[in-house]
């Protein structure tokens, strides 16, 4: 059986895709829109050389962009400040009183929890907004009405 290269190609952005698909890596689709490229030019009948440059040149360009996109998206938060991973963060509780170690038992949520005081803010009893959850703590911040 005789495979032409554009078959090939076709197969290896097929493989490409399969990859991003388990492993969720973007940056594989943007290498099958290079070897699609290089599929493309097979079918148009170019040589070999020139079905290279331009699997690499489109799948090498777009994962530049890619990146170079990517890297001028806003940062997400780290994940024990991050909302969208933990819905408790901006939640509002009620302090009765800070231990001297700056530590306090609040209730939250129908069950009783340890806090501390968030870094540089006053212990003061009274409403604090969930700033960050570190492990079974809860870290907290002044509320600011």
């Amino acid at each position: 059986m005789d495979i032409s290269a554009s078959t090939v190609w076709w197969l290896l952005a097929g493989v490409a895709v399969a990859a991003e698909l388990t492993t969720g890596t973007f940056y594989l689709l943007m290498v099958a829109l290079g070897l699609a490229a290089g599929a493309l030019a097979a079918h148009a009948g170019l040589a070999a050389s020139i079905q290279l440059v331009a699997a690499s040149v489109i799948g090498g360009g777009a994962t530049v962009l890619w990146h170079w996109k990517r890297s001028r998206m806003p940062q997400d938060r780290p994940v024990p400040e991050n909302r969208d991973v933990n819905l408790d963060i901006g939640e509002r509780v009620q302090v009765p009183a800070w231990e001297p170690d700056g530590t306090a038992r609040v209730a939250y949520r129908g069950s009783t929890w340890s806090a501390r005081l968030q870094p540089g803010a006053a212990a003061a009893p009274g409403l604090h907004r969930v700033a960050a959850v570190e492990g079974n703590w809860l870290v907290l911040a002044p509320a600011s009405n």
